[in-house]
């Protein structure tokens, strides 16, 4: 029970942070201003990781490399804290632990889509004015936009967050079968 207990506070803490992490990656890819208060708050979060990987990595073709390595990095220091409470040794997964990592930081990707574009859709029912809508519509717009274009409008009633959340679903089981079966991850 103690060893259930562990896994699930470290898949909290760790899939949140990844989490985090690729947000900061996705808030950057949409150009969100760094005063806005969620980029601000998760600037500060994650900026003593990042910045310390950026002056080594460096951004090359508009990807900030020090995002992407930091969650790949989180990754794997989840699967080895999850190994050593399952009491086996943490270099035991290598190398296969590398693409593991690389599967799940995957996986906490799309997990993010799926919550803001959920949370996107909440809020515009309950308050459209909320000071998250713009930035919720930055974030989803590259993910909506191309799905609005093919899905036929129903007047006032937009489907296309029903479809990216199925999209998500259906990406998150052919992960599953593929990638990270392993670890029940």
């Amino acid at each position: 029970m103690v060893g259930d207990i562990a896994r699930f506070l470290l898949n909290v803490v760790f899939t949140l942070y990844g989490a985090v992490l690729l947000l900061r990656l996705w808030l950057q890819f949409v150009r969100m201003p760094p005063y806005n208060p969620i980029s601000r708050t998760v600037f500060q979060v994650t900026d003593w990781i990042v910045i310390p990987l950026r002056r080594v990595l460096g951004g090359r073709g508009g990807v900030d490399w020090a995002c992407l390595v930091a969650a790949w990095l989180t990754a794997l220091v989840y699967l080895a804290a999850i190994i050593l409470v399952a009491g086996g040794n943490p270099l035991s997964m290598l190398p296969e632990g590398l693409w593991i990592a690389l599967m799940l930081m995957l996986k906490w990707s799309i997990n993010l889509v799926m919550w803001v574009t959920l949370l996107m859709v909440i809020l515009s029912w309950v308050n459209p004015g909320a000071p998250a809508m713009p930035v919720l519509h930055a974030l989803t717009a590259p993910l909506l936009d191309p799905i609005r274009r093919v899905l036929p409008s129903l007047g006032s009633l937009d489907l296309s967050p029903l479809v990216l959340f199925l999209l998500t679903q259906i990406a998150l089981m052919v992960l599953s079968r593929i990638g990270l079966p392993i670890f029940g991850l």
